[in-house]
């Protein structure tokens, strides 16, 4: 039986790469609510594995911009499961304004790639909607 309690528990959620897309993103998550733009500094955006997937990784001096939504325990079972956690993703937390934000970490760091393909086009378009410069 689940506990619809523990569904209610607020989670914030630090979107980066093809889930700043909102149109999908939304979609997907119908009930996940935008809190607001965030850049995550001393972090880069790169490009992994075969199929050339968005990740992040500690870098001074850089940043990613993402988006933070507010989310529930039943979101983020779907999330994980999108971003094969813990398989591929593991999650990370970083304090904003006391609030705990998860995000998802590549958990192999395998050869960086050239950005291209599907999923670099859904993060473009992603980086369109929210105004966001693309400096990859």
């Amino acid at each position: 039986m689940v506990n619809k309690k523990n569904l209610k528990i607020n989670i914030y959620y630090f979107a980066y790469g093809t889930n700043l897309n909102k149109k999908i993103f939304l979609k997907k998550f119908k009930k996940a609510k935008l809190v607001q733009k965030y850049i995550l500094k001393n972090f880069k955006i790169v490009f992994r594995t075969k199929y050339v997937i968005p990740d992040i990784q500690r870098n001074l001096f850089s940043k990613v911009q993402g988006l933070i939504y507010k989310i529930d325990k039943e979101i983020e079972k779907k999330l994980d499961k999108y971003e094969n956690y813990p398989r591929l993703y593991i999650k990370k937390y970083f304090t904003y304004k006391k609030k705990r934000i998860m995000f998802y970490y590549m958990k192999k760091k395998s050869a960086l790639r050239k950005p291209g393909g599907y999923y670099f086009r859904v993060m473009k378009n992603g980086y369109r909607q929210n105004k966001f410069k693309l400096n990859i």
